[in-house]
């Protein structure tokens, strides 16, 4: 739910080394109220609200956003068409996030958790006060069944809660998690905070239609759910709108209080981002978290950013506890990506200083680690720990991951870009290419080097033309392929492509989500998150290592070996990345003074100025 605060979808996971509680006797289970980060909960038995939020915020008033493609589903588990931005407005999940801490969370709609010593199992105890929407209690069974057809339907929820064997009921509010491994620390944190539950009884019952709903199909009709808001009108595909309830059961527990401040927040949907920018202007969208520099610098010179009816600021708050490595992406399920002199060759061709200074005015870092920012991204040489576990496994990594620290290619001048197009064009021919007739192609069997070049959006062309530029100079056959929102979508999850754009946020505490980034298992699994199609016994070994590290040092430093093979492979083209959020938004709303350490607090904790007028 974290991430929803990020327009970009950024599609950011959290997840969190648990503190342990202290130690329990089987027949008496010892609940908290939470699960913490690094230590303790920040926040005690009884508090009233968290920090960073205005207990105080009016409710009411309207809140309009907008979304980039097209959507055809309001189905919150399957992973099939294009789901609607903002459905989780409408369900809550059994633990929150407190967002001035790294990763913990609260009680939501269950009040406790409890787990023994070796972490074997998670029980969560549902608050008996917890409502559906139509008043129905919230049950054990319903979270099964969430958890149940989530693997089942969910190829990203197979493979993050791969280690969870089965969930149970074992009390009439208490639901138990049982997990195949000990010690995995993060299991009952992101089964708190990310499985999103559902109504089994609204589910397994009959629609408007007359017909019974079928959880494994997408859907339009309006979803119920146990959240803050309803759905209160739908036009597919254009615009959905989600209304505060008033009878919402949770409205007054501390880890909502001063939150969900808006009477309605409806989104409208734009096919170009240009487009939908002028909607902003317009004032047809209140809220634009702007991703292009240039637009940033230049852009804002129409009156209401004059003359202050437009309000602009730069957050850095998201970007605290949170790396990301955007990139292009060659897909190893093709042939011609399968060498890494290839791959390697490819970010040679990258000339990122120039594209930095002509497109974004100089204002981005390139990505240099897949933990980017962070004090988790590798640097220099291994040390220490992190030595130690390179060297356990010394056999399935490069050897460069000892020897020489990684760097990208630096551009920015004609002679650099010559001089790295040549070492290009080197590591090509040390690959088994060689160029005829203006034409890079495979010594053997004479077929010509071509890539595809898949994006979803035309908002990324201006970066990735020049690139394509760059690598016809050395024979290869690049083209940029630009498609619409559902099938973009559609061809990713398959697998369909040369090449895509991509990013992927890591939090501090990274998991099990690093089997569907990066793991053998995700290589061929449809929807995961493995777009370069790795499957590497090496890094199969360190992202073990990540998830049962026993502290937080073995953690870090077990991270920082993954990065730096990750990097030694040369999987992707890294791209940059911003060091804070660039957000414009109509001068009609209010937020607290101090937004929360780790994110804009956007929308929950913002209110509207005209709400109860």
């Amino acid at each position: 739910m974290a991430l929803s605060r990020l327009k970009a979808g950024l599609v950011v996971s959290l997840f969190c080394l648990l503190a342990l509680p202290a130690p329990s006797h089987a027949d008496e289970p010892q609940f908290r109220i939470g699960t913490a980060i690094l230590g303790d909960l920040k926040y005690q038995p009884g508090f009233k609200h968290f920090d960073y939020v205005n207990p105080d915020a009016p409710k009411g008033g309207e809140l309009k956003l907008s979304s980039n493609g097209t959507f055809d589903t309001l189905n919150p588990i399957l992973l099939k068409g294009n789901p609607v931005t903002g459905i989780g407005l409408v369900f809550d999940t059994l633990l929150k996030s407190a967002d001035d801490e790294v990763a913990s969370s609260y009680g939501l709609l269950a009040e406790g958790v409890s787990y023994p010593d070796d972490i074997s199992k998670a029980t969560f105890r549902l608050r008996a006060e917890a409502k559906w929407a139509d008043g129905t209690p919230v049950t054990p069974e319903d979270v099964i069944f969430s958890f149940e057809k989530g693997k089942e339907l969910n190829p990203f929820m197979t493979s993050y809660y791969a280690h969870v064997l089965r969930a149970e009921k074992t009390g009439d509010r208490d639901v138990t998690f049982t997990f195949d491994a000990k010690n995995n620390r993060e299991l009952p944190f992101i089964l708190g905070q990310l499985l999103p539950i559902v109504p089994k009884h609204w589910w397994e019952g009959t629609g408007p239609d007359g017909k019974p709903r079928d959880i494994s199909r997408t859907t339009l009709e309006p979803v119920m759910g146990s959240g803050p808001y309803k759905i209160a009108a739908v036009s597919p595909g254009s615009t959905i709108r989600y209304e505060l309830r008033d009878d919402y059961w949770a409205k007054n527990l501390p880890v909502n209080v001063g939150e969900n401040n808006f009477g309605v927040i409806s989104y409208a949907y734009y096919s170009d981002d240009d487009v939908e920018f002028e909607g902003f202007r317009g004032g047809n969208v209140d809220f634009w978290q702007d991703n292009m520099a240039s637009r940033w610098v230049t852009g804002y010179d129409f009156p209401a950013a004059k003359d202050g009816r437009i309000k602009r600021e730069d957050l850095p708050n998201p970007l605290r506890a949170t790396g990301v490595m955007q990139a292009l992406v060659p897909n190893m399920r093709r042939d011609q990506f399968k060498d890494q002199r290839v791959r390697e060759a490819l970010n040679y061709a990258f000339d990122f200083e120039e594209i930095n200074r002509t497109v974004a005015y100089g204002v981005y870092r390139r990505d240099d680690s897949y933990f980017f920012g962070t004090k988790l991204a590798s640097s220099g040489l291994p040390q220490g720990e992190e030595l130690n576990i390179l060297n356990e496994i010394k056999d399935k990594v490069p050897p460069e991951v000892f020897t020489t620290p990684y760097s990208n290619p630096v551009g920015g001048d004609p002679q650099k870009s010559r001089d790295n197009l040549r070492k290009a064009i080197a590591l090509l021919k040390d690959a088994g290419y060689v160029i005829k007739g203006n034409q890079m192609v495979n010594a053997k069997t004479g077929q010509p080097f071509s890539i595809e070049i898949l994006l979803g959006s035309p908002f990324v062309e201006k970066w990735v033309l020049p690139y394509v530029q760059n690598l016809k100079k050395i024979g290869i056959d690049a083209r940029v392929r630009t498609v619409d929102s559902s099938q973009y979508i559609n061809r990713v999850r398959s697998f369909d492509y040369d090449m895509i754009w991509s990013v992927w946020a890591q939090t501090l505490n990274p998991g099990n989500e690093q089997i569907d980034m990066w793991g053998s298992s995700s290589a061929n699994r449809q929807g995961s998150r493995n777009y370069a199609g790795i499957a590497d016994p090496g890094i199969d070994a360190l992202i073990t290592k990540v998830i049962l590290a026993k502290d937080v040092a073995e953690k870090d430093a077990s991270a920082k070996a993954l990065d730096r093979v990750l990097l030694a492979h040369h999987y992707v083209v890294p791209l940059f990345y911003a060091t804070s959020f660039h957000v414009a938004y109509w001068d009609k709303f209010e937020h607290p003074a101090n937004l929360p350490e780790y994110s804009m607090g956007f929308p929950e904790t913002w209110w509207s100025k005209n709400a109860g007028k």
